[in-house]
C-alpha cells in the first residue's frame, strides 16, 4: 500500500481532534524503518520508480541512541548533517530554526525521520522533524530537503489534519523549475510513518513522491545490527540511484533547468 493510500485510509478513521490522529509520539524510540520510496513525474512524459531503503525514527535529543560506537562507521545520525554544520544538538537546532522563523511552536520533544550516515557518506533527500509540546501533542512539522549540490532548505508545515501546502522555494531536481506548490501529507504513530508529496505547477500535478514503512523499535544492539546488515551502505546506494535516474531522464532529452543560487535560511547555519 502506498503512503498516499495509507493516509487516505487513516483519514476515514480521523478523530474529532485530527492532529492527534495523524501525528502522535511513538511509544518506543529509536526505531528502524524499512521504507518503500516512490517517485513519479507526469510531465512531459510519465516516468517513475520504486525502491526500498532503511530510515530511522529518533529522538532529536539523543539521535545516536540506537548506534553503539563500534557500529557508527556503518550507521550514525550526526547533528552536523542537519540544519547547518554546527555542533549543537539536533533538538537545539530545531528550536533555533523554529525561533528564527517566528513559528511559535513548542519543541519540548522533537522526533525525526531521517537516513543514517554510512561509510563516511550521507545523502538524505528528505528528513522530517515532528515537534511536540510537553504533553506530547503535535505542534508542527519541519520538512528538511537536501539536494545533490550540498544545499539544504527547510519547509515549516503547520499541519492540519495531517496535511499542509507550501510554495516550492528550493532547487531539487535539475528537471523541475523552482516554482509551484507542494501538497504534503504525513502520518506518525507507534506503528508506522508515512510522508506523501505532490508538486503542482500551472494547476497540474507534475510530480508525486512517498515514503512509508513500519516502525521496528530498537531495544538492543542486535536490533541495530540486523537493520544495518539488512541494508548496508544505504546512503551510497540512494545517491547512486538518484544519479542513475537523472542520467536516464537526460538520455530521454528532458530539458535541464539551470540552478539559481540559494540563499541560506536563518536558522540553517
Amino acid at each position: 500500500m502506498s503512503a498516499a493510500h495509507e493516509l487516505d485510509d487513516h483519514a476515514a478513521q480521523a478523530a474529532p481532534t485530527p492532529e492527534r490522529a495523524y501525528v502522535s509520539l511513538p511509544a518506543s524510540l529509536p526505531a528502524s524503518v524499512r521504507t518503500r520510496v516512490t517517485h513519479r513525474r507526469t510531465k512531459p512524459f510519465s516516468y517513475g520508480f520504486t525502491h526500498h531503503t532503511t530510515a530511522w525514527v529518533v529522538d532529536a535529543a539523543d539521535p545516536e541512541a540506537a548506534f553503539p560506537r563500534w557500529l557508527r562507521p556503518l550507521a550514525r545520525i550526526r547533528s552536523r548533517d542537519h540544519f547547518g554544520d554546527g555542533d549543537a544538538s539536533l533538538q537545539e537546532k530545531v528550536r533555533r530554526f523554529v525561533a528564527a522563523e517566528g513559528l511559535g511552536w513548542a519543541t519540548d520533544r522533537v522526533v525525526g525521520l531521517c537516513a543514517a550516515r554510512s561509510l563516511g557518506h550521507v545523502f538524505d533527500p528528505l528528513s522530517v522533524w515532528f515537534c511536540f509540546d510537553a504533553d506530547g501533542e503535535p505542534t508542527g512539522v519541519l520538512a528538511e530537503v537536501h539536494n545533490t549540490y550540498g544545499e539544504r532548505h527547510t519547509y515549516p508545515l503547520p499541519i492540519q489534519r495531517g496535511r499542509a501546502a507550501v510554495d516550492k522555494d528550493f532547487y531539487v531536481s535539475p528537471f523541475f523549475t523552482v516554482e509551484g506548490r507542494y501538497d504534503i501529507r504525513v502520518r506518525l504513530d507507534s506503528d508506522r510513518v508515512a510522508v506523501a508529496i505532490s508538486l503542482s505547477q500551472d494547476g497540474e500535478v507534475v510530480f508525486t513522491g512517498s515514503e512509508a514503512g513500519a516502525l521496528r523499535p530498537v531495544r538492543s544492539r542486535l536490533d541495530t545490527l540486523r537493520a544495518v546488515l539488512r541494508d548496508p551502505a544505504p546512503a551510497l546506494r540512494v545517491a547512486a540511484l538518484i544519479r542513475w535516474h537523472g542520467i536516464t531522464l537526460w538520455i530521454k532529452r528532458l530539458p535541464v533547468v539551470r540552478r539559481r543560487p540559494h540563499a541560506t535560511q536563518e536558522g540553517m547555519t
